[in-house]
């Protein structure tokens, strides 16, 4: 685990977004895996992003820009994508935020 503790109270706003940058890193990691080609991604479709908040905390979506700024500058048009950002009182493991996606493929 990259990064643990809460945003807005033990994680700074750039330190989550690294951390979400991690996880998108760790998802094309795991499509190329799958996929073997990552040319073979047609579009990416959701983003689902998780972020361990402390009740104050109200800047989930520019955390996951972490994730996101990443992904369409790997994957170009194709990385455009939607996407939600949620708040959690805690993550498995303490992890700081969690990232999943939805990939179209051929």
């Amino acid at each position: 685990m990259a990064v643990t503790g809460k945003l807005g109270a033990d994680v700074d706003l750039a330190r989550g977004q690294e951390a979400a940058r991690l996880c998108a890193l760790n998802i094309l990691a795991q499509a190329k895996t799958a996929l073997r080609d990552l040319d073979r991604i047609v579009q990416l479709l959701r983003l689902n992003g998780f972020v361990n908040a402390a009740p104050d905390f109200a800047d989930h979506p520019k955390v996951l820009n972490g994730a996101s700024d990443f992904l369409v500058e790997v994957l170009g048009n194709k990385g455009r994508h939607t996407r939600i950002a949620v708040g959690c009182s805690s993550l498995p493991l303490g992890a700081s935020v969690e990232v999943d996606a939805i990939f179209a493929v051929d």
